[in-house]
């Protein structure tokens, strides 16, 4: 049973980084594409980005976080990671990882069988 739990969300103001990261148990961390969503008050969950299995070759992002987010994996630590840079209070959510055992990252929720609870970021203006 896999599980996942995210980590370090916060409350920052506009401008600032933080780094989430994402730990996974339970099975073979590098047979998994990864992925984080976030869900926006009042909004649906959407896609943020997404890392290809084994070695994370592959990455794709959203538009809105493409130049200022960057996901990465460790195989080492089974964990992966959200770099985000120049936050935007736009960017505030309750923010997921996801893992799928596929090679390649979708931007598809449904296509993930494994969620985190979700942590928290908030960005002030």
């Amino acid at each position: 049973q896999v599980h996942l739990v995210e980590s370090g969300g916060g409350l920052v103001q506009a401008g600032d980084s933080l780094r989430l990261s994402c730990t996974f148990t339970g099975e073979d961390f590098s047979k998994n594409a990864m992925g984080w969503f976030r869900r926006p008050p009042g909004k649906m969950r959407e896609f943020v980005a997404g890392i290809s299995s084994r070695g994370g070759q592959s990455t794709r992002y959203a538009g809105s976080v493409k130049g200022r987010f960057t996901i990465s994996r460790d195989s080492s630590q089974n964990t992966m990671y959200l770099q985000m840079n120049s936050l935007k209070p736009e960017d505030t959510g309750v923010y997921y990882c996801a893992a799928q055992p596929t090679p390649w990252a979708t931007r598809v929720y449904d296509n993930y069988d494994y969620w985190g609870q979700g942590t928290q970021v908030t960005v002030s203006s």
